[in-house]
C-alpha cells in the first residue's frame, strides 16, 4: 500500500493538471528505507508529448546525486496519462527501473471530456504490474 499525505497528493495532481495536455513526470523521495514519500520533486518531461514521458538526463543525474547527498531513494515516480486511463503502458513497464518504488499514475483524460480522473498507484517489478491501494493522510 502506498501511504502519502493529502499535501503531496495534491502536488502531484496539480502538476499533471498543469502541464496537461503533455505528460507530466516527477519523483517523491524519501529517506532511505523508510518507504516515506517526503519531498515533491517534479522534473521537466523532456519530450514534451501527450503520450510519452522522459526525465532529462540531466535532470535525472542531478535527481540522483542530490539523493545521494540526502540519503534519500524515489518512493514515487509519477507520471500523467492525458487521454488514457492510469494504468502502465508497456512503455512504462519497460522504463521502470527502480524496483522499490511506487508507481503513480494520474490520468488527467477528465480535463478533455475523455474519461475520468483518475490516481492510481503500482509496483513495478521485473515486468510484473501490480496494482496497490492508495491511502491518503493529512500527516505521517
Amino acid at each position: 500500500m502506498l501511504t502519502l499525505t493529502q499535501d503531496l497528493y495534491d502536488r502531484i495532481v496539480e502538476h499533471a493538471r498543469q502541464d496537461h495536455p503533455d505528460e507530466a513526470c516527477g519523483v517523491v523521495a524519501g529517506p532511505a528505507g523508510t518507504d516515506r514519500p517526503e519531498r515533491f520533486v517534479p522534473m521537466l518531461n523532456a519530450a514534451r508529448s501527450p503520450t510519452f514521458y522522459e526525465f532529462d538526463s540531466k535532470d535525472l543525474l542531478k535527481l540522483y546525486r542530490d539523493l545521494d547527498d540526502r540519503d534519500e531513494e524515489p518512493v514515487i515516480v509519477y507520471h500523467s496519462h492525458t487521454a488514457t486511463e492510469a494504468y502502465p503502458s508497456r512503455t512504462d513497464v519497460t522504463y521502470a527501473n527502480e524496483p522499490g518504488a511506487h508507481y503513480v499514475l494520474v490520468s488527467t483524460a477528465d480535463k478533455d471530456g475523455l474519461g475520468e480522473f483518475q490516481f492510481r498507484s503500482y509496483r513495478i517489478v521485473d515486468g510484473a504490474i501490480t496494482e496497490e491501494e492508495v491511502q491518503v493522510v493529512e500527516a505521517y
